[in-house]
């Protein structure tokens, strides 16, 4: 089974924010229950890697606090990541992530749609020399026993995103990682359908700003979803410092918020 396991929860800016005293960021300095980094998840066995290696780590997105999730997960090295979109909260660690493929003297493999690539070299042109960047585009991407497929999703006033489904074709297994979207097409909800695993971004539990100004589904909006989608196990993601971890918020029993170094297995 694919083990995947969360080691940032929060939106953007991440929780507590420096400038706010708020009860949850409050919480968050002190017994850190609701303390969130940004939206980041670790996943392991998927199979087989290159050369036979077992059970290779990928992880989806390299935001700002890569290296203190690094160390979190007690990891020193990663090979392979996979990019759900340019926002700086999702790619803002890979030039610590670079350097770390120069010390240790092995190419780094990023994976990504082709816009998402040269948003990213536009900014960071350099970081070539220790990445190596693969589109995904119009096709599947193969890793270990998954079929990894990528698709184009809105992220409301924030543009685009993607998100990633993974099959295992053997075990009839599937799982969903859409940590940043709103305002979905029938078509980009397409491969949500009746899935195992469900990970969606849902930074607000009732967002009060006009939705022309929104880039994230609320909690609210989630779970009208979910009911058409219909997936065996939801877990939600890309949180604010509106989401109180110690609040019950009466979800469904197959619904849950995620923490720091929660675990899930599809």
């Amino acid at each position: 089974m694919m083990r995947i396991t969360f080691r940032g929860t929060g939106d953007s800016m991440g929780v507590p924010r420096v400038y706010c005293s708020c009860a949850v960021c409050e919480e968050a300095r002190s017994t850190g229950i609701n303390r969130r980094l940004r939206s980041l998840v670790q996943l392991d066995g998927l199979g087989s890697g290159p050369a036979g290696v077992a059970d290779e780590t990928v992880w989806i997105d390299c935001g700002p606090d890569w290296g203190r999730q690094m160390e979190a997960a007690g990891l020193r090295f990663v090979r392979r990541i996979l990019i759900t979109h340019a926002h700086f909260d999702h790619i803002g660690g890979l030039v610590e992530w670079a350097d770390a493929c120069r010390w240790m003297n092995v190419k780094g493999e990023a994976f990504a749609a082709a816009e998402v690539i040269s948003e990213i070299n536009a900014r960071f042109p350099w970081l070539q020399q220790q990445i190596d960047f693969h589109a995904i585009d119009g096709g599947n991407l193969r890793i270990g026993s998954w079929d990894i497929t990528s698709w184009r999703i809105n992220h409301g006033k924030n543009g685009y995103a993607y998100a990633f489904r993974f099959d295992h074709a053997v075990e009839m297994r599937s799982w969903a990682y859409c940590s940043d979207a709103i305002g979905l097409t029938d078509e980009q909800q397409q491969p949500l359908y009746g899935l195992d695993l469900l990970v969606l971004g849902t930074s607000f539990y009732k967002e009060p700003f006009a939705y022309e100004t929104r880039s994230v589904y609320d909690v609210t909006e989630a779970l009208e979803l979910i009911q058409l989608w219909r997936p065996k196990h939801t877990i939600f993601t890309h949180m604010s410092h509106d989401i109180d971890l110690n609040n019950d918020y009466g979800l469904p029993a197959a619904v849950q918020f995620a923490r720091a170094a929660l675990e899930a297995t599809v």
